[in-house]
Order: structure tokens, then C-alpha cells, then sequence
């Protein structure tokens, strides 16, 4: 019967997951609202808790239509990529030394891997499209992820170097007594711009660009199938969340509160952070988007990989 309590944790990590969504939603319209100064949501339900659930009802009511000049099959299976790759990334997420369905000793390589399979979602939906709109949208999102996704990797060599593993839960428990915010400033920032990036977030929603692409890549879908982008988008800020606070901010570590609160407060710490940053910069133009991975961060984390691996071989 060992397999009772990984369906379980499975069970209700999938329950969750699936229902964050909805609550994240509701929460970036209100603090979008606050941040610039307007009203966020407050007319459907109390404080507009129940808006998200109507853009569901919304969205479910809305004809599920496939273009007639697309690819069918490539179409449907695109939306539920980036969905499936997320949620098999949380499967390794130690929440706390206890929850969690398995801790991979390969666990940190698992991530990237998935993170490199989510851009087949959006090449895919573009493609499939047959719509010049939607093949430019997933042009720029290849470009893009795959150019975001070289400092995101080397950002991590640094914690990798320090903790000696690339187990997830080891990581965790290397920062007993010091968080590797601390010792790693910069591969944290890299890491944190990077993700900005691959989750396609302002200031570097590039593959959407309304003004420009009538909204990119996912133009040609409608109802559920839309949806899923934006499910996926969602989760995909969930999992940025859970995987800086393992991997710098400490995990669960923390004095007198549960771990499980511990690891939660980080968490949404760094998805406010992120909605922040939706409210206050504006939109990159593609030149300086590609610029800024390239010339820029790939130099400072490869710096910071050198830098981190000449202190850790001095302290031997």
C-alpha cells in the first residue's frame, strides 16, 4: 500500500493546482486595480470574488470552434501542452520535507527539461493556425523562450554548486542557515527576469502583443482551448513562485510558523512581485527584448557561474 499516500498528495496537489487559477485571476485584477490608482473588480459577489468564476461560465458558454484552414489534431493537442508540462513539474515540487509526490534526484534538470518542452504549446498553436498573426506570435515566443532560457539554466549552476546536488529537497535543506538569496543576488535576479521571460509576462508578453498581433499566437482559439493558455500562463507564475522559494529563498525553513505557511508566504511573495511588475513597466519592442537576453544576461550569469565556482573552491 505505498502507493496510498503519493496518489493522495498527487490527488489534492492536482485539486489545487487546478483551482489557483481561478484565485490568481481575481487577485492580479484587484492589486492591478490598487497599483494604478482604479477599481479592480467589485460588483460580482463580495469584493468581486465571484468575477473569475463568471469569465469562467463566460468563457465554457463560448463556441469551441476549430478554423476550418487548421491543422485539427496539432490545434486541440497544443493547449494542453503547456498545462502538462507545468503540472508534471510540481510531481517533483518538495513543498515541505514531507509533502511532495517524489523528489527526483535529478529533480532541478527535470524542470528545465519541461520548461524547454512548454514552447512546443505555443510553436504548435501558431503553426496549426494557419494564420499569419498566430505563426508570428509563435515565432517570436520560440525566439524568445529559447533565448531566455540559456540564463535561466546558468543562473542555477551557482546553486547547484553550493548545495551539490541537483535534488530539490537537497537544495532545500542546504539552506538551513543561509538562503541563497544571500549568496547568490545576481543568479536570483537573472533567474527572476529570465522567468518573466518563459512565463511571456509583461514586460516581455512579446508573443501576445495585442496592438500588434491581435493576440498572437492563440488569435484562432476560442472557449476551453483558450482557456488553457491562460491556465497554463497562470500555473506557469505558481510554479516560478515555488521554484525561487526552494531554490533561494529557503523552502519551508522559517521560525515558529507550520513549514507548509512558510513555503506559501514565499511563494505568493514572489507572485505579487510579479503582478508588480505587470503594473509598472511597459512592453519591451522585440529588438531590446532580444538584446537584453543576449548581450547582457547570458554575460552576467556566466560571470556569476564563474565568480560562485572560484569562491566554492577557495572554501574547500
Amino acid at each position: 500500500m505505498t502507493w496510498v499516500l503519493p496518489a493522495v498528495q498527487t490527488l489534492v496537489i492536482m485539486i489545487v493546482l487546478g483551482n489557483l487559477p481561478i484565485g490568481l485571476i481575481w487577485l492580479e485584477r484587484r492589486l492591478l486595480g490598487g497599483f494604478q490608482d482604479r477599481y479592480g473588480p467589485n460588483r460580482v459577489g463580495p469584493q468581486g470574488l465571484l468575477q473569475p468564476l463568471a469569465d469562467a461560465i463566460k468563457l465554457i458558454a463560448k463556441e469551441d470552434w476549430v478554423p476550418p484552414f487548421a491543422d485539427r489534431y496539432v490545434f486541440v493537442a497544443a493547449p494542453a501542452i503547456i498545462v502538462v508540462t507545468v503540472m508534471l513539474v510540481f510531481a517533483t515540487m518538495p513543498f515541505t520535507a514531507h509533502i511532495h509526490v517524489t523528489d527526483l534526484n535529478v529533480g532541478l534538470l527535470f524542470f528545465l527539461a519541461m520548461a524547454s518542452l512548454g514552447v512546443y504549446s505555443i510553436v504548435l498553436a501558431g503553426w496549426a493556425s494557419n494564420s499569419k498573426y498566430s505563426l508570428v506570435g509563435g515565432l517570436r515566443a520560440a525566439a524568445q523562450m529559447i533565448s531566455y532560457e540559456l540564463p535561466m539554466g546558468i543562473s542555477l549552476l551557482g546553486v547547484v554548486m553550493l548545495a551539490g546536488s541537483f535534488r530539490l529537497g537537497a537544495i532545500v535543506d542546504a539552506q538551513r542557515s543561509l538562503w541563497f538569496c544571500l549568496t547568490q543576488p545576481v543568479g536570483l535576479i537573472i533567474f527572476l527576469i529570465a522567468t518573466l521571460a518563459e512565463a511571456k509576462r509583461i514586460p516581455f508578453d512579446l508573443p501576445e502583443a495585442e496592438s500588434e498581433l491581435v493576440v498572437g499566437y492563440h488569435t484562432e482559439y476560442s472557449s476551453l482551448k483558450f482557456g488553457f493558455f491562460f491556465v497554463g500562463e497562470y500555473l506557469d507564475i505558481v510554479l516560478v513562485g515555488a521554484l525561487t522559494t526552494v531554490l533561494f529563498l529557503g523552502g519551508w525553513h522559517g521560525p515558529w510558523l507550520p513549514p507548509l505557511l512558510w513555503f506559501a508566504l514565499k511563494m505568493g511573495v514572489v507572485i505579487v512581485l510579479f503582478i508588480w511588475v505587470r503594473s509598472v513597466l511597459p512592453r519591451f519592442r522585440f529588438d531590446q527584448l532580444m538584446d537584453f537576453g543576449w548581450k547582457i544576461l547570458l554575460p552576467l550569469s556566466l560571470l556569476n557561474a564563474v565568480v560562485t565556482g572560484f569562491f566554492a573552491l577557495i572554501a574547500r
